[in-house]
C-alpha cells in the first residue's frame, strides 16, 4: 500500500509558477513509477507527466512540454511537479499517482486526493 498526499496548489496569475509536491508513505516507494494527472471542471482527468522508478525516464503531455518538469526525491519519498509559464487552461485539480509502469493512461494503482491549481488571466 502507498498513501499519497499532494500539496503546493493555489491561485497564481498567468505566466507565474507553482511547485506541487506529492508525499508518499508506505513501503517500496522507490520501486513505483509516479504520475501527475489533472482534471478541470466538467472535463475528464488527463495525463500531465510521469517519471519512472529510477527517474531515468520522463514523459509529458504535449500541452505542458517545455513548461512543466517532473522529478523525484526518493530519500524523502517525494515527487515534484514544477510548473512554469502557467496558463489559464492549466487550471484544475492535480492528482499524484503511483503505479508499476510509466503510462499516460490512468491505470495507476494508488491516487492522492488532489490539490487545486487556479491560474487567473
Amino acid at each position: 500500500q502507498v498513501q499519497l498526499v499532494e500539496s503546493g496548489g493555489g491561485l497564481v496569475q498567468a505566466g507565474g509558477s507553482l511547485r506541487l509536491s506529492c508525499a508518499a508513505s508506505g513501503r517500496s516507494f522507490s520501486s513505483y513509477a509516479m504520475g501527475w494527472f489533472r482534471q478541470a471542471p466538467g472535463k475528464e482527468r488527463e495525463f500531465v507527466a510521469a517519471i519512472s522508478w529510477s527517474g531515468g525516464v520522463t514523459t509529458y503531455a504535449d500541452s505542458v512540454k517545455g513548461r512543466f518538469t517532473i522529478s523525484r526525491a526518493d530519500a524523502k519519498n517525494l515527487v515534484y511537479l514544477q510548473m512554469n509559464s502557467l496558463k489559464p487552461e492549466d487550471t484544475g485539480v492535480y492528482f499524484c499517482a503511483a503505479g508499476q509502469v510509466v503510462t499516460m493512461d490512468p491505470r495507476y494503482a494508488y491516487w492522492g486526493q488532489g490539490t487545486q491549481v487556479t491560474v487567473s488571466s
